[in-house]
């Protein structure tokens, strides 16, 4: 079994989907066309998607955080150390983590409400081998 996609509510489908491209490097891809309301695709690595579905009253739950709902990515080193101003410059805003971990780790909230934490992949790795 592995994971196949992630839907997220949005108010604005291309400006969440341009926030992702740009931050995180994730590429528009096909998307089905039964849906009746905007929408956006996103591959965020092999066979896993982001689906991005327009929801005009979308309201982030206070239940967005560390000790509750949020989307965990891994990237390299070299990307760790340049996401956050990239986030930062395209409307993020940085969480501190509540509890320290043995691999560096940051939290960020997107500009729709979503909270997401960032995972230095080697830091991870050493930590979980």
């Amino acid at each position: 079994m592995k994971f196949a996609h992630l839907t997220l509510a949005t108010r604005d489908v291309i400006a969440t989907a341009e926030f992702f491209e740009s931050t995180l490097g994730w590429q528009k891809i096909r998307h089905d066309d039964n849906i009746e309301t905007k929408a956006a695709w996103l591959e965020i690595g092999p066979g896993q998607e982001l689906h991005l579905l327009h929801v005009p009253d979308f309201v982030p739950t206070p239940y967005e955080q560390e000790f509750g709902r949020h989307v965990a990515i891994i990237v390299t080193s070299s990307q760790f150390e340049q996401l956050p101003q990239r986030l930062v410059e395209r409307g993020a805003t940085l969480i501190e983590p509540k509890r320290e971990t043995p691999f560096a780790r940051f939290f960020f909230r997107d500009p729709q409400g979503y909270v997401f934490e960032v995972i230095d992949e080697d830091g991870y790795l050493a930590a979980t081998s």
